[in-house]
């Protein structure tokens, strides 16, 4: 009888697919990477296409053998590493169980998030794919992710906001949007800004009735590029209209 394949440990795994990703490392595309980012940020270079080849292929191996809390130990490892593409494999692997998620692992997301995010590809990694899907499934969590908008840490704010976008693009959960996006008005980053209008405006897919109230409503107080991100889908005479109408 032919010996069973050995399923790698968590640990084992984030090794061998840390050792793939920097033989695969592209100097002068890393260089390149840092242009989409004002922080400053590490990178190994690596095309996304190749990112998702890893993440499917140990998947392949391990999905009938892991439990979540397998992949969470695995992402665990990686998310640890500077570098955008090891990150990403550990986020991505954990994505592929994101349905076994519990509301225990939200302490855990958000300790990801607070210490070994650093930039905003990893957050809009978490926020959308890990936590969205979570708050949906256990939506007595998102007065907790609430919360976050006061945090100090900027991740951990945009994330607040960031893990709504997909369920405003469907006129889900909107009360809590618009109410983490008024929490946020006041942010000093451009990356909250940034994420606060991104979460509007796709509120505003299904609703721009009510996009257009809240925004005539707060006026002055919404941040010039928050308002521009929120009426990109507005016919250019609506757009003309609010960006006068909430002139500071």
């Amino acid at each position: 009888m032919p010996a069973l394949p050995k399923i790698p440990s968590p640990r084992a795994a984030a090794r061998e697919a840390r050792a793939l990703l920097e033989s695969r490392a592209n100097p002068r595309k890393a260089r390149d990477v840092q242009r989409y980012f004002k922080e400053t940020v590490a990178a190994l270079g690596i095309p996304l296409p190749v990112v998702r080849g890893t993440v499917s292929g140990l998947y392949r191996d391990v999905r009938k053998a892991w439990s979540v809390d397998d992949a969470i130990a695995f992402c665990d490892v990686l998310v640890r590493d500077r570098r955008l593409e090891v990150k990403a494999v550990g986020l991505e692997l954990l994505g592929k169980f994101e349905k076994r998620l519990e509301p225990r692992h939200l302490p855990r997301i958000q300790a990801w998030l607070e210490r070994h995010s650093g930039n905003w590809a990893t957050v809009d990694e978490i926020a959308p794919h890990l936590l969205g899907p979570l708050l949906d499934r256990h939506p007595e969590l998102i007065p907790d992710v609430r919360t976050w908008t006061a945090s100090p840490v900027l991740w951990v704010r945009r994330a607040a906001a960031v893990a709504f976008v997909p369920h405003a693009r469907h006129g889900k959960h909107l009360d809590a949007a618009y109410q983490i996006a008024t929490r946020l008005l006041g942010d000093r980053e451009d990356l909250a800004h940034k994420a606060v209008g991104w979460l509007l405006r796709e509120a505003g897919r299904t609703d721009r009735a009510r996009l257009e109230r809240y925004l005539l409503s707060h006026g002055k107080r919404i941040p010039r590029t928050t308002l521009r991100y929120a009426i990109e889908h507005f016919p250019p005479e609506d757009r003309k209209r609010l960006m006068e109408a909430t002139r500071a």
